[in-house]
């Protein structure tokens, strides 16, 4: 039980995770990664080297510490953390293994004068009623997911039904129910969990849902990366007919319900769970600014798609934006950056809108400080990261 006391130690420590949390998490993730390879399938590689992941944790076992008389003030980071777990299929028992690497760590970095038996203690406590609040979450989304009509728990087998390129690096997949069973439904702006044993190495991502919801099929649309090595198989390996293990939908970054004008701003391959939303959304006739960001006209994934749907839905609005124009590239409404002036011209009048925003970092740090000048509430700016989560402030 986590006592006064433990609560007073651990926040007693919140000065040194400031100077030193990367270095113990980076600790950490050697230690467990090295000493229990079975939790290995659920760390993308990329971003241990990085140093994304360790970073993400360091933040959040910073925030913890920080608020851990206060809960409630976490506020999104554990639902976005949850989410990411329900969508790799992280169970009870993987947090013994994280709780007992974590101290491990925590003595090892810190040194036992600093690290005394009653910081391990404190920690201890501290990180178990942690664990206990995680596990209680993600049993009512498992649990939920399961039950639901089309719902399973675990694994369950997909057929690639179909591949389609979209551009130079990006390529769909839309996948049915192997057993022909119901699909459980989601919301859009969600991902799901792929697992893919790659050269006998058991590999597990998150892909966003890059169509709205229709009851029959996935889709995915996934960007090769130049080192991702679950991506270069599905765009190599994989073909139509083969079979795809899937966990369920999961992920709190979801298009909300409203009649505010909606804007979806997105860079690169961030556009794919704006495509769901934008479907989702013409559905109830209301307005639509769609801004897309993209280094060129060849990376440019779903044009066509987009101006189909602009010719039949008027309330649509599109902008696009190139970093450079090429020869042969289709016309972009802004060339360079999407700054803070391009914005101004492309956003609604009135600025009380719902606005969501998804792509590199550095594009979102941007547009999330373009928004809040440009008199968007904060309150109805959204966005979430592709991998592990960081802060844009």
């Amino acid at each position: 039980m986590l006592s006064a006391e433990h609560r007073a130690i651990v926040k007693a420590t919140v000065p040194l995770l400031e100077s030193g949390g990367e270095a113990l998490t980076t600790h950490f993730y050697n230690k467990m990664l090295t000493e229990y390879p079975e939790v290995r399938p659920m760390f993308n590689q990329a971003h241990q080297a990085s140093g994304a992941q360790q970073r993400a944790l360091a933040n959040g076992v910073l925030m913890y510490a920080r608020h851990i008389d206060e809960l409630e003030k976490l506020g999104g980071l554990v639902g976005q953390i949850i989410n990411k777990h329900v969508a790799l299929n992280i169970l009870p028992e993987h947090y013994p293994i994280v709780g007992s690497c974590l101290l491990k760590s925590i003595r090892e970095v810190l040194g036992e004068e600093i690290a005394t038996d009653a910081v391990i203690e404190a920690w201890a406590a501290a990180y178990g009623q942690l664990a206990d609040l995680l596990i209680g979450l993600e049993e009512g989304i498992y649990s939920e997911r399961e039950n639901a009509p089309g719902g399973w728990r675990g694994t369950r087998r997909f057929v690639v039904a179909r591949k389609e390129q979209e551009s130079d690096e990006i390529t769909s997949f839309y996948l049915v129910p192997e057993d022909g069973g119901a699909l459980l439904d989601f919301h859009p702006g969600q991902y799901i969990g792929l697992r893919v044993l790659i050269d006998g190495d058991e590999l597990r991502r998150n892909y966003s849902l890059s169509a709205a919801p229709n009851g029959r099929e996935y889709r995915i649309s996934v960007k090769r990366e130049p080192n991702g090595k679950v991506s270069n198989f599905l765009h190599e390996n994989v073909r139509q007919n083969n079979v795809l293990d899937l966990f369920p939908p999961a992920g709190d970054f979801k298009l909300a319900h409203g009649e505010k004008p909606l804007v979806l701003i997105s860079g690169g391959v961030g556009i794919t769970p704006t495509l769901a939303m934008l479907q989702a959304a013409l559905e109830t006739k209301r307005p639509v600014h769609f801004i897309h960001s993209a280094r060129h006209g060849g990376v440019h994934a779903f044009r066509a798609a987009i101006e189909e749907l602009a010719a039949r839905h008027p309330q649509l609005k599109r902008f696009y934006c190139y970093e450079r124009k090429r020869d042969g590239d289709h016309e972009a409404h802004g060339i360079g950056f999407v700054d803070e002036k391009l914005l101004d011209t492309w956003l609604p009048k009135n600025r009380d809108v719902d606005a969501y925003f998804l792509g590199p970092k550095a594009f979102m740090k941007a547009v999330k400080k373009h928004l809040k000048t440009l008199g968007v509430p904060e309150a109805q700016s959204r966005y979430e990261f592709f991998g592990p989560a960081a802060a844009l402030d």
